[in-house]
């Protein structure tokens, strides 16, 4: 089975928690596009962990984690992630963890464009995380970046790398009046920390071939949701990658592959990291209530997050952009206190109701048309079973399956690995 678990909306939907709960019936979890600029936070037996470049499959015995070939690299926080989970106990090995030699590197002139440009942006940023990815992945498409399969050939490296200094310190020096990088210190960056990761470079590829050849299991983990898409979502307000499902066997390293189940992960209510349009969002004293009950809060940058009711014009979108077999609804033990559910169930857009989901230009015109539905007024974090599970919360489940137009298979009901209902 080859199944892909992304996200359907803004990102923040609980992606992370599903695939630990699922890695229990796969053997490979490959991260296929992205870098360290969100967190995918995993609550299990060894304790809490925000994670940003692993994939969520690390905490499971026997199960292989690989960082494709679309990951943006960052050996830097890679290596520093791999120490804290090692503190918790976690082994990480050359057995269970492999780089993608085709993968390229971030390096430290990447973060520095960051927030060099959102701060030139001043007003008018795109809400960066600040960890270089946009830089990155600007440079990949220039041809401008280093694979992590150079770093097994010294030589050619050293000679690679004072091409590419020589033309950034162009850009940070005469564009923004930067310090820039001498050769000395690019050097010692590298081999402080890319030579740490360099007992991990494989040909990832070969290895995802032979699994798949011997029966094995792959899950394919995406970071941030479709609305975030560099070709589908809010653009610009989008991060510079797709976490489509249908880019995960190009990121993965094994482009043939087919996927043959996608798990949408929505959030049994709003959230949203960043700038951009956010048609259902809330403000004030509703929006705290909401924020302090689920504990919305970036796993990477600690900012609150913009919150609101689940919005059925965006998360049928999301998952038409996806193409999700089925969907895992987290998070409604959160909704638990309110005495009415709100529902964002359509848009209103220059004075006519729609279902469908605006052109960017269009969308910070959009107005919420809400419903609302009975609320239950008590704790479900217990519940393991749908049949337990209040009546009024089982009517909002499936009048959401029905307006998203695709399965509810997973009820999550808490962070726990255990904390899930399968219909």
């Amino acid at each position: 089975m080859l199944t892909a678990v992304v996200g359907t909306n803004w990102g923040d939907e609980g992606k992370g928690r599903m695939v630990d709960y699922l890695t229990d019936h796969y053997d490979v979890v490959v991260r296929y596009q992205g870098g360290g600029n969100a967190g995918h936070t995993v609550v299990n037996e060894k304790g809490k962990f925000a994670l940003h470049l692993l994939p969520s499959g690390i905490f499971r015995d026997g199960v292989v984690n690989i960082l494709g070939n679309g990951v943006a690299l960052d050996c830097e926080n890679l290596l520093k992630e791999m120490e804290t989970l090692r503190a918790a106990g976690v082994i990480i090995t050359p057995e269970n963890l492999k780089v993608s030699d085709r993968a390229s590197l971030l390096l430290p002139w990447h973060r520095e464009l960051d927030a060099l440009e959102e701060a030139r942006l001043a007003d008018k940023k795109y809400g960066s995380t600040k960890q270089g990815i946009a830089p990155f992945y600007g440079d990949k498409y220039q041809k401008k970046t280093v694979q992590a399969g150079e770093l097994l050939h010294p030589e050619h490296l050293k000679e690679h790398l004072a091409d590419l200094l020589e033309w950034k310190n162009l850009m940070l020096q005469k564009i923004y009046g930067a310090k820039g990088y001498t050769m000395d210190e690019l050097m010692a960056w590298v081999n402080t920390y890319c030579g740490a990761i360099k007992p991990y470079i494989t040909d990832t590829g070969r290895f995802l071939r032979n699994a798949q050849k011997e029966g094995k299991s792959i899950l394919f983990e995406a970071q941030l949701g479709a609305l975030r898409d560099l070709d589908y979502g809010i653009y610009p307000y989008t991060t510079s990658s797709n976490p489509i499902a249908a880019y995960a066997p190009v990121g993965s390293g094994y482009p043939e592959a087919k996927i043959e189940k996608v798990v949408g992960v929505v959030k049994a209510y709003s959230s949203c990291v960043g700038e951009g349009p956010f048609t259902c969002e809330w403000f004030g004293e509703e929006a705290e209530k909401l924020r302090e009950a689920g504990g919305e809060y970036g796993a990477k940058t600690g900012r609150p997050r913009r919150v609101g009711p689940i919005d059925i014009v965006a998360t049928r979108y999301g998952i038409q952009c996806q193409g999700a077999t089925d969907i895992a609804l987290t998070k409604l033990d959160v909704l638990s206190y309110m005495d009415e559910i709100p529902i964002c169930d359509q848009y209103e857009l220059n004075g006519q109701v729609t279902d469908d989901f605006p052109f960017p230009t269009l969308l910070p015109d959009a107005k919420p048309v809400m419903k609302t539905m009975p609320g239950w007024k008590c704790d479900i974090s217990g519940v393991r079973r749908w049949e337990d599970l209040p009546q009024a919360a089982r009517d909002y489940v499936e009048y959401v399956e029905q307006a998203i137009g695709c399965r509810i298979t997973y009820v999550s009901v808490g962070a726990e690995r255990e904390a899930i209902i399968i219909r």
